[in-house]
């Protein structure tokens, strides 16, 4: 199993071309970089960023995903070759969606799985906090999420349980702007989770962030040989990957935690956001490209994971997950299991 080597493009108006068995990337017209296509499983751009044909053809060839996102790491495009992957395990994927009871007990585990970190974030800021009543606070918002949890057994249908994961997320971020130093709270406070655009500075970055998890939780059903567009908790829609949202939601507290950690260390301040037309919010390039380099170290890190009972880098957590995923749908009696550390 290898990393997902993903090459990040951050730089407005950078240009990709293809050269021979490798990649170049130029900026104002000078080489800044070559990467060797067997070393890619996928190309993100972020933003105004210009690829020669000849590239776009030799990476649909080579099965190596192009994804266009726009500046806030709005998904926009994805430009893929033929579909590959196992065709009875698909066959036996759309049986199982099509199982209420199933998809119940495969949405009902992505809730709990999110559900489930998000109160160790808290938990944890709780532990750390100096001030009485941020630890009181921070524990009565945890203490919510684990009823949330009680709850989650007894639910019938997936729109109760959408309810439930609704009003989880809300508590949650109520209390993530307590785990800000102090110092910076003004200039990152949020008032609840924003999108398209993000109204804030911590929304901004968290959507950068989720864009990233994304895009490597699709890549990882796709390398396991699911369809990413057909999900369980998360509603089919045209142009969604629903299936990717699902697996996506137990990553977005390590989202939340490098948002965090950005914020509090310094390596992201207030001046590296621009304020659009309309109240949106956005990362400067130089920033995203911190970004960018944090999130690739952070996947880097080793988790021990309580299934396998193996340590392995958080970069590879979505692939483990996206193949238990795929034993859960070929073996019904293999309930999935989210990646929860101890």
């Amino acid at each position: 199993m290898q990393l997902l080597n993903t090459l990040y493009v951050t730089t407005p108006e950078t240009y990709l071309r293809l050269d021979n068995d490798t990649l170049r990337v130029e900026v104002e017209r000078e080489t800044r970089l070559r990467v060797p296509l067997h070393h890619l499983t996928a190309v993100v751009c972020f933003g105004h960023i210009n690829l020669s044909a000849p590239l776009m053809h030799r990476l649909a060839d080579e099965g190596i995903a192009l994804v266009l996102l726009d500046d806030n790491g709005r998904f926009k495009a994805r430009l893929e070759g033929a579909v590959s992957g196992n065709v009875l395990l698909r066959q036996a994927q759309f049986q199982c969606v099509a199982n209420p009871a199933f998809a119940l007990d495969m949405a009902r585990a992505c809730v709990a799985g999110k559900i489930k970190n998000t109160r160790q974030v808290l938990q944890r800021g709780a532990r750390e906090a100096k001030v009485e009543d941020e630890v009181k606070f921070l524990t009565r918002r945890a203490d919510d999420l684990a009823a949330s949890l009680r709850a989650l057994p007894a639910v019938t249908d997936l729109d109760t349980l959408r309810g439930i994961e609704g009003e989880a997320a809300r508590q949650y971020f109520s209390g993530l702007n307590l785990l800000v130093r102090a110092d910076q709270r003004a200039a990152f406070q949020m008032d609840g989770r924003s999108r398209r655009p993000p109204r804030d500075r911590f929304n901004a970055l968290l959507s950068f962030l989720y864009a990233m998890w994304m895009n490597d939780c699709r890549s990882a059903l796709e390398a396991a040989g699911l369809d990413p567009q057909v999900g369980f908790l998360h509603a089919l829609r045209p142009g969604r990957a629903a299936l990717a949202l699902d697996l996506m939601e137990e990553f977005r507290p390590w989202a939340d935690r490098l948002a965090l950690s950005l914020i509090n260390r310094g390596q992201v301040t207030a001046d590296d956001f621009v304020l659009r037309e309309g109240g949106g919010v956005s990362l400067e390039a130089d920033a995203r490209k911190a970004v960018v380099v944090a999130y690739q170290e952070r996947k880097r890190e080793e988790l021990s994971h309580p299934l396998l009972a193996l340590t392995v880098p958080l970069g590879l957590v979505p692939l483990v997950q996206a193949r238990l995923l795929a034993r859960a749908v070929r073996e019904e009696a293999a309930p999935y299991v989210p990646f929860v550390p101890k």
